[in-house]
Order: C-alpha cells, then structure tokens, then sequence
C-alpha cells in the first residue's frame, strides 16, 4: 500500500525539495502521495513544481498535491514533516534587535536565550494546532520537526501529545563529516557518542576504524592552524572542555558566557572564522532580507536546470520513515526527545538530543548515561532555562518567561537583573500580537 507524506511548512523550498528528493530515493515510496501544505500560495507554487521535476526526473509513481488546507495535507499522513517559520523577517529581527540595544550581542538567535525563547513563544500555539490536527487525521503518523527551536519546540509539544513526535537537526552528521576531514578520515570511517541538548550536544566518544580518534583531533587542532581557523569559538570550547560541541562557531558563541560579553571578544572569536561564523547580527539579518527579494529568481533558475539531482542526501527523515514503514532497515541517528532515563545528569522529562535507533518497532532511544561533569554544569543551565520557558507557556506566565531569560548565560553575563526585567518587558510588548495565549503581558 503506498505512502503518503505531509509537509508542513513547504514553502521552505530548498529543504523541501530536499526532503522529498531522499523520501523518493527509498524503493518502498517511490509510488507515494506527497501532500505540500503552506499558507504562503506562490511559495506553495514554486515547491510543488520542484517535486514534479524530482518526479519527471526519477520516472517515479508518485503524485504530488499542493493545498493551503492543513487538515487536506494531514489526513491519512503515514509521515508528517514540519518546517514552518512563524511570522516573517520583520518579526523575527526584534527578537534580536531588541538584546543588542541592551548589549546583548546575538548572532542568529533562533535557538535559545532571549531571541530564541520568544522565537518559540509565537511558534508554539501554530506547532499546537498542526499536533492537533494530526492527532485527529493521522494519529499513527511519525511526525518529525525540523523548525527551531528545536529543544523548546519539542519538549513543548511533546509535554502534550502522545503522537510520534522527533525533532531532527542536520548539526550531528553535519560537523562529523568536517571532523572527518580534519583527521583525514572518510565520514563513514567514523563512528561515535553524541549526546545533550540541540545546539548543545559534545561527541563524547569519537572512533576510527575502532581507534579512539580524540587524540587525532586535538592534534589536527593544535598542529594544523586552518582547522583552528576553521571554527574559532568551538576550538576553544574542544581544548577547554575537552569534547567538541556540534553547532557552528556563530550558534556556539550565543549559548555561553565566553565569547560574546565585550566587543573585543567578539572581534577574536566570533568575525574571522573560515566556516560559517558570522559575527553579528546585522550579516544575518542582510542574508535573509536578501533572500526575501532573491528567493524567487534563484528558485526559477533552478527549477530552469536541466539536470535534477536524484542521489540522497545526509537528512535523517527518509532513513527512518524507511526503517519504520519502509523496507524496515534499520537507522541509527540523533534525535530530540524527553529525558526518561537517557542522561542522568539532565532534569528529567527535559527535550535532550541523544542516539536513536528507528526499526520496524518505531523510535527507541539510547541510554547514555552521565554527561562529564563539565559539560552538565553548562547543559544543565541551557535545559533547565527552556523547561522554565515550556513552562511560561503552557500556563501563559510571563514572570517565567522573565526568569527563564534571567538566567541565559549571555544575558546575565551583560546585564543586571533589571535591566533584564526591562529587555524582556520591551520584547514582550513587541510580540503582543502573537502572545494572545498569555494570561497577562506584563511582569
């Protein structure tokens, strides 16, 4: 019997096309119905001519449906993947334009702290309703997240839904192919532990070929000055620590007190990287908004290229709806779900990022244990903030969305505590439209 795959949030049309590229990769699907739902129709458009091509180009069985009815694209959904963006640009920029004007310098703000904390706060109730839906059109489905952030998003939604729910991040595999290239190794040589939050997991256990590959790494580090080059801030966070974290150097620099706190520190770890390290806001915020007025004619080009790229990517969703309800070989990947009894030094219940294996049998999580102690005292704080912030939304508080900021390491390495009353007050009242949900706006 064929499958069908709902997209949530298709106007993200590169990760879309994506997606859908790997899903039709996988012999079991390649007869499925790919149901494209988004709000924005000439985004809408664009996607689904793309996964047409993918189509064409592959001789696939598959169809493809485009709605702006959510409920269309979910009934009967075998798979439900979710990539929405909840207000545009415009909205977005204040979560971070906001903290700078208080000192508190970001980067890109949508994970944690102040900006990725409100980015959640006006996400949350739309995630709610798309869980909602499903849990009434296609209960069963494996519905996997991909919109940040991540961590608050999940351990939301999670907190209230018995449905499937994962989130993905593509920052694991992702920095274990350039660590593989760091020690020359082939990405598939490597084998390891990762584990903690999303955007705040370290490898705590790195292989080659069954040889501990650690000791390499801190040479390559050490000895070769473009691979300490290449990501600044996570340098210095592997030979202080003593384990390397899995985000870029631009997201690492926001989730501590280190790197961010003075402009000097923010002019030597966080504007010369070689990898992606953008150092201020402002290069983040001129990328998007040139994208709001290139996006379309990009994508024409593309769509205009004769050739179609039909080889999978490094994307987890299609490897495991393919183990669960595919062929059922099995896959091992990272993925963010609540704490029960998978690392025994984070609060229980929390949305931690961990190893996972999909099967025939569905979703089961590994056991980790204790993270190293170091890294719990700084995990433990980024965790324990967004359980406070779930916890301000579920009950409409804005009092614990201040405490849940108070506590950010960055923004308390800044400000004063009334200065962060002020910040987060400011930040309320800019979001009010979509903090309807909240008992009271004012703290």
């Amino acid at each position: 019997m064929s499958k069908k795959f709902a997209f949530i949030g298709s106007g993200s049309l590169e990760f879309t096309r994506d997606l859908v590229r790997d899903i039709l990769t996988f012999e079991a699907f390649q007869d499925c119905e790919i149901a494209l739902m988004d709000i924005d129709s000439k985004r809408l458009a664009y996607s689904k001519k793309a996964v047409e091509k993918i189509i064409a180009g592959g001789h696939y069985k598959a169809k493809v449906v485009a709605t702006q009815n959510r409920r269309e694209a979910l009934k009967d959904a075998d798979g439900v993947l979710i990539t929405i963006l909840q207000g545009g640009v415009e909205v977005w920029r204040h979560d971070v334009e906001i903290p700078k004007k208080y000192g508190v310098d970001l980067c890109v703000g949508d994970t944690r702290g102040p900006s990725g904390i409100f980015r959640f706060l006006r996400t949350a109730p739309a995630m709610l309703e798309i869980i909602r839906d499903a849990e009434e059109l296609c209960p069963n489905a494996i519905v996997l997240n991909y919109t940040n952030p991540m961590a608050l998003l999940c351990g939301f939604l999670q907190r209230q839904t018995k449905m499937n729910v994962t989130g993905l991040c593509h920052s694991v595999q992702g920095t274990a192919e350039m660590l593989a290239g760091f020690i020359g190794a082939k990405p598939e040589e490597l084998s390891y532990t990762c584990a903690g939050i999303n955007h705040q997991a370290f490898y705590l256990k790195l292989g080659w070929n069954g040889k501990d590959a650690m000791p390499l790494l801190k040479k390559a580090v050490l000895e070769k000055p473009e691979v300490a080059a290449e990501e600044p801030v996570r340098t210095e966070m592997f030979l202080n620590l003593g384990y390397y974290p899995t985000e870029s150097s631009g997201h690492n620099s926001e989730y501590n007190a280190w790197f961010r706190k003075r402009p000097d520190l923010i002019e030597k770890y966080c504007t010369h990287g070689t990898g992606w390290n953008p150092g201020t806001y402002a290069y983040i915020l001129d990328e998007y908004f040139e994208r709001e007025n290139t996006w379309e004619s990009d994508f024409q080009k593309m769509l205009d290229e004769k050739d179609v790229d039909l080889k999978r990517g490094d994307e987890y969703a299609s490897n495991i709806f393919n183990a669960v309800f595919g062929d059922h070989t099995p896959f091992e990947f990272n993925g963010n779900l609540r704490n029960f009894g998978l690392i025994d030094n984070l609060p229980a219940g929390a949305c931690v990022e961990v190893p996972v294996i999909a099967s025939r049998s569905g979703i089961r999580p590994f056991h980790v244990g204790n993270l190293p102690d170091n890294l719990a005292i700084l995990v433990n704080t980024s965790s324990r903030c967004e359980e406070l912030a779930i916890d301000g939304a579920m009950e409409g508080d804005p009092w614990k969305i201040f405490q849940a900021v108070l506590f950010d390491p960055l923004s308390s390495a800044v400000l004063s505590m009334a200065e962060i009353k002020q910040m987060v007050q400011e930040m309320l009242d800019k979001n009010k439209e979509y903090l309807t949900y909240f008992k009271s706006l004012t703290i």
